[in-house]
């Protein structure tokens, strides 16, 4: 062992044994990192699509505008549960809604939501 560098005992050799700090790639990494806002309001975008629920109903608006009435049809939950969890999504800024006469119609916010469920999905069928 050379005197100077602190080696770290590690059974599952995932991670390094020898200590040490590359200082530019710290750098190059730290100029482009989130900042305490960003972080927080993609973690709360995140989890709110941890609740299954809530990841059916942005499937299914992926593929169409709908109705409380046709989600509910869809994931075959109460038309009161889907309401709540949409209120959930559009506080969230991921479904927005329409109304047309007397019926409401929701949508994904805008293409960012499709691509961020997309990637998701492609990543859980790999």
């Amino acid at each position: 062992m050379r005197k100077g560098r602190n080696v770290i005992r590690n059974k599952h050799n995932d991670i390094c044994e020898v200590r040490t700090v590359d200082k530019r790639r710290v750098a190059a990494v730290r100029k482009g990192m989130l900042t305490g806002e960003e972080a927080g309001r993609l973690s709360e975008t995140f989890s709110v699509l941890a609740d299954p629920t809530r990841t059916r109903i942005i499937h299914a608006l992926s593929q169409a505008e709908l109705c409380v009435c046709d989600i509910s049809a869809v994931i075959g939950v109460s038309v009161s549960a889907i309401s709540h969890q949409l209120r959930v999504l559009r506080n969230m800024r991921l479904v927005k809604f329409r109304k047309e006469s007397k019926m409401v119609y929701y949508s994904l916010d805008d293409g960012h939501i499709e691509t961020l469920f997309n990637e998701g999905l492609k990543h859980v069928r790999e």
